[in-house]
């Protein structure tokens, strides 16, 4: 996959991501957004190195959703837990 395929992949993680963890977030839409990009690029990096998965070159694996996901929870679980009083 491109760093394109990546991107598109990482908003709709963030998206999904975002869906599954409702709430309030620190950083807003643009926050979740970035998070959901990083969280694809560290899911997919997790997968290739410690769960001996290579990332697939087909942008419909249900492994690379599934690594894109993980990382975007993770990092937004993360986020909140670092930043989550911010708006208060």
């Amino acid at each position: 996959m491109t760093v394109i395929s990546w991107i598109i992949l990482g908003l709709l993680a963030g998206a999904i991501a975002k869906f599954l963890l409702p709430g309030r977030d620190p950083g807003g839409l643009v926050g979740t957004t970035l998070i959901g990009i990083a969280g694809a690029f560290i899911g997919g990096w997790i997968s290739a190195r410690w769960l001996d998965h290579p990332v697939s070159t087909d942008f419909y694996d249900g492994a690379t959703w599934a690594a894109a996901i993980g990382g975007s929870l993770v990092l937004l679980i993360a986020y909140r837990l670092l930043f989550g009083n911010s708006r208060d």
